[in-house]
């Protein structure tokens, strides 16, 4: 893999100077040859003429959060970095490379998750290169590469992980964002790596059921909150008549045999895990009757 070497460039504007008065120089030997009609002095300041105008060709700008990438005839020079402006050899071709922060969002992809659900899912992904050798020439087109790769490792993602878990144990990527993002960043960051890129974050910017199982998975979502209420409004019913009994043992209120209890655990049950109010019915007779 070719790895990026920062190389240092003559000042620009130190060659801004020095040009402009060695062209001045020549052109003043140029005529002094023409005057004495020197032939080998012509000759010598139309070339040297002409090399300086090439020379003009080395300058170039670097601004902040930006790589120039040198090549000279197809062989990587090195990478400069240094803002300014800047000279190099005229000969180098230069090839830009921004090193700021991007980001982009992918496309809204349909797949499956690891139950098989259909599913909608999108990701946001923040990037930015760090190694401009690398983005230029182990890769041909370092962006569209890093969106590609994105996608792709979104779809393996959302393949490996239900959309929501029914086990504690389990990732899902509904119930647990923050745990699906960091493998998502380590997903992507793995397939990016010989772009020269480093990935920032990433993380799940959309996430539904697919239109086709929506309303479905909606019923058994209300389905299982239904439940789970039922079940904490049981456990605490249970939790209130035992107390309630073990209260009315200890204050010796009442002594009940075990068909009374049955009984007033019965009616307590009904009382607390009922959905209208209780309406109480008034007993004027003894307790057995």
């Amino acid at each position: 893999m070719i790895e990026e070497n920062v190389r240092k460039c003559a000042s620009g504007y130190a060659a801004l100077v020095v040009l402009p008065v060695l062209t001045l120089g020549v052109v003043y030997g140029f005529v002094q040859a023409a005057e004495a009609e020197n032939p080998v002095g012509i000759i010598s300041s139309i070339v040297a003429f002409a090399i300086l105008l090439i020379c003009f060709k080395g300058f170039f700008m670097v601004a902040p959060n930006q790589s120039k990438v040198l090549q000279l005839f197809g062989t990587y020079v090195g990478s400069v970095r240094e803002t300014g402006l800047r000279w190099a050899n005229p000969f180098y071709s230069k090839e830009t490379v921004s090193l700021r922060v991007r980001n982009f969002e992918s496309e809204v992809l349909k797949v499956n998750d690891s139950s098989g659900n259909p599913i909608e899912i999108a990701a946001v992904v923040v990037w930015k290169v760090v190694d401009s050798a690398e983005a230029v020439f182990e890769v041909d087109d370092y962006v569209n590469y890093v969106h590609i790769q994105s996608e792709a490792a979104l779809r393996n993602l959302a393949t490996a992980h239900p959309y929501e878990a029914h086990d504690d144990d389990i990732t899902a990527l509904r119930s647990d964002p923050q745990d699906i993002a960091e493998k998502l960043k380590d997903e992507v960051q793995i397939r990016l790596g010989k772009a020269g890129v480093e990935v920032i974050e990433a993380r799940i910017s959309h996430l539904a059921y697919a239109p086709e199982i929506a309303s479905a998975m909606l019923k058994r979502q209300q389905a299982q909150a239904v439940v789970a209420a039922r079940m904490q409004i049981v456990d605490g019913a249970v939790g209130m008549v035992e107390m309630a009994l073990k209260q009315l043992e200890r204050d010796g209120i009442v002594d009940l045999d075990e068909e009374r209890k049955a009984a007033m655990v019965s009616n307590l049950l009904v009382v607390l895990c009922g959905e209208e109010n209780a309406r109480p019915v008034v007993n004027a007779g003894t307790l057995h009757n």
